[in-house]
């Protein structure tokens, strides 16, 4: 078993394995008119360092506690990349960004409740938070088979093979499932075990009142169209409740 965000051949992989797609589209927008932006769990960077090429001249800070992750970021050094979590960071900034599904990583109530918090912490006066969660409804998991793998080639020129296989049943709210990564050129297959919470509309949305954050639009996926029971994504702009 491996960490897929420290072990540097995986880590490599990662950015060939999730392209600048439309969810980047929609971030980027979202940064390109915000003065200083904070990156939780940042990864490789992808987004900041493209706010960066495309002008943006104000504070760009990632924050990832992967150490792998940071180490492809860090190639890039008109970004400011910050190994740790939110207490790592001081802000005030305009807007807080979580992207990647990041906000799935936290697993329990309290998780949920600090990073929030720690979100609340960084704004000053005014500011947004946008991050996007997965609907549980949408059951995406059940798309995360072998034969919905995907073939990559990595840097090196070689031919990775990646397949997901959740445990099942599914029960509650936690998804554990196994990442596989083999290769013709590799001695053996890497797999990287991970673990995700699928937070429903109603439990966001109390969780965020309770970190002072007030929902200022909810999309159900990248092209802004309304959230609904069958979305597959609960795309949320926040900002801090009005005292």
């Amino acid at each position: 078993m491996v960490d897929a965000y420290a072990d540097a051949r995986l880590v490599s992989l990662y950015d060939v394995l999730n392209p600048w797609g439309p969810s980047d589209d929609f971030y980027l927008d979202l940064v390109m008119s915000a003065s200083s932006v904070l990156d939780v769990g940042c990864g490789t960077g992808t987004l900041l360092r493209r706010a960066r090429d495309s002008g943006h001249e104000g504070r760009l800070c990632g924050v990832d506690p992967a150490e792998g992750m940071l180490d492809q970021a860090r190639r890039h050094p008109d970004v400011e990349w910050v190994l740790g979590d939110l207490s790592s960071v001081s802000g005030p900034f305009d807007l807080v960004v979580m992207t990647g599904h990041v906000f799935q990583v936290f697993l329990t109530d309290d998780d949920i409740r600090g990073t929030l918090a720690g979100v609340r912490r960084m704004h000053g006066e005014g500011g947004r938070f946008a991050f996007e969660t997965r609907n549980p409804a949408f059951r995406a998991w059940e798309r995360w088979t072998p034969e919905h793998g995907v073939t990559v080639t990595g840097a090196d020129g070689a031919d990775v093979r990646v397949e997901h296989a959740v445990e099942t049943p599914v029960e509650g709210h936690l998804v554990r499932f196994a990442t596989t990564f083999s290769s013709p050129a590799w001695d053996a297959p890497e797999v990287s075990p991970s673990t995700l919470r699928f937070v429903d509309a109603t439990a966001l949305s109390c969780f965020l009142s309770e970190a002072g954050l007030a929902v200022l639009g909810q999309y159900g996926d990248w092209d802004r169209r309304p959230f609904g029971d069958a979305s597959p994504e609960i795309i949320t702009i926040a900002a801090p409740a009005s005292r």
